[in-house]
């Protein structure tokens, strides 16, 4: 399963009428944008905006917390890779997002199906299945992924979780974490740039 997207899959997009919510869009398009220029504090707030609405599509798709919060994570860290291919032209932000989502939890699906039916069965199944390689860069970025923060600080590292997982706002997450709210946001700026350093090593 590619990560593609196309004008046929808006109808997943939640905010799909009114100007407000056109407003929405257009605001998560631009965060999307400056997260392909490398703008961490537009990469903490795409997290905040669209994490929960992601995280719901994938929770409702697999129906494991635990598998949503790890599909999660490869999404968004896809996302910081590759925001720049994002194209507002063939769907809005959240769209591309959402379609990350699906198809990661499709491939996971499927991943657990070849185990369930076992080694005998996986040739009736073959044509379906994610490639090889879809196979192993999914999990690759996730080793990856909680390779890089578990170079982080603990306390920073349960900030970004946190930040991933629930949407949480710099307050909320400050309130959480016992911490002066500046402090919160340093910790954010600071974790991200180096999960950037890392995760492009």
């Amino acid at each position: 399963m590619t990560d593609t997207y196309s004008g046929g899959t808006e109808n997943f997009d939640p905010d799909s009428s009114g100007d407000a919510d056109r407003a929405r869009r257009e605001r998560v398009n631009r965060m999307l944008a400056s997260v392909a220029k490398g703008d961490e504090q537009a990469f903490a707030e795409l997290y905040r905006e669209t994490s929960p609405r992601v995280f719901g599509v994938i929770v409702r798709m697999i129906r494991d917390r635990g598998e949503a919060e790890d599909i999660l994570q490869e999404v968004f860290a896809t996302a910081w890779r590759r925001a720049d291919t994002f194209d507002p032209a063939r769907g809005s932000a959240i769209t591309w997002l959402v379609t990350l989502g699906r198809n990661r939890t499709i491939d996971r699906m499927r991943q657990h199906r070849e185990e369930l039916l076992g080694e005998n069965d996986a040739p009736e199944i073959a044509d379906e299945s994610p490639t090889p390689a879809v196979a192993a860069e999914s999990s690759e970025e996730k080793r990856r992924l909680e390779s890089c923060l578990d170079q982080l600080e603990p306390q920073q590292k349960s900030a970004i979780r946190e930040a991933f997982f629930t949407g949480a706002t710099y307050n909320e997450l400050a309130q959480r974490l016992a911490v002066p709210l500046g402090t919160m946001k340093s910790w954010i700026r600071r974790s991200l740039m180096q999960l950037k350093t890392c995760l492009e090593q």
